[in-house]
């Protein structure tokens, strides 16, 4: 599961990991949620990189009415390539989504504690996700993404059972590139990031309501787990 992550690197520092042509200016956030409008790396209609925004919750272009859709924020890289809604995307459609870390919660119902996770080596993050082109009879057009997620690494497990996959570098062109038609050769680029990757850190219980975005959401409040 990811429902929420961060991306507060500036502008030129997340071109410089992507490698993608166009600039683009955008805020530093805190606290993304889903149906909001994100960054993405992807490749255009000539085969270059390109950053876009598009809405966090994919709509497969088979739906009739993204009104009374329930849009999808995950998928499940085990089963993606078998499910309707993502295996057209999952062959066709790739992206990077760009985060500095992602956020995952403990506790119950009430009084749930969110924990930030992100590379121990401070880098900023890849994660592997899919997106997808709705359009209206009426000339409507929605783009939209969803991030895709895999089991647990050792640090992970503490505080879920799943987390996004988060591609290494060297895989990036791979992933991007869907030239093939074939999602056969990307099975292997999806896993756990590796064992003493990432670092958890307990943060404000002000992250739990995502129309808080500013950088107190991330004040450490017990310290790191790992």
């Amino acid at each position: 599961m990811c429902s929420r992550y961060t991306l507060t690197s500036r502008p030129e520092a997340v071109r410089e990991t992507f490698r993608y042509f166009n600039a683009h200016n955008f805020p530093p956030r805190y606290n993304i949620a889903p149906s909001q409008p994100v960054a993405i790396v992807r490749r255009d209609y000539s085969g270059a990189r390109e950053l876009a925004l598009v809405r966090w919750g994919l709509i497969p272009s088979w739906a009739k009415d993204p009104s009374k859709f329930s849009t999808l924020i995950n998928a499940r890289s085990e089963t993606a390539a078998e499910k309707a809604s993502f295996r057209g995307s999952l062959r066709h459609r790739r992206c990077i989504v760009p985060a500095d870390g992602f956020y995952e919660w403990t506790g119950k119902p009430g009084c749930k504690q969110p924990h930030m996770i992100r590379l121990r080596s401070s880098e900023i993050m890849g994660l592997a996700g899919l997106w997808e082109h709705w359009l209206g009879a009426d000339g409507s057009e929605i783009e939209t993404m969803a991030i895709l997620t895999i089991n647990a690494n050792v640090e992970m497990v503490s505080v879920h059972h799943r987390m996004p996959v988060i591609l290494p570098p060297d895989d990036y062109e791979a992933w991007l590139d869907c030239s093939s038609g074939s999602a056969v050769d990307i099975v292997k680029v999806m896993c756990p990031a590796p064992d003493g990757s990432l670092e958890i850190i307990a943060v404000s219980r002000e992250l739990n309501n995502p129309h808080n975005d500013q950088p107190e959401v991330q004040q450490p409040v017990q310290g790191t787990l790992f």
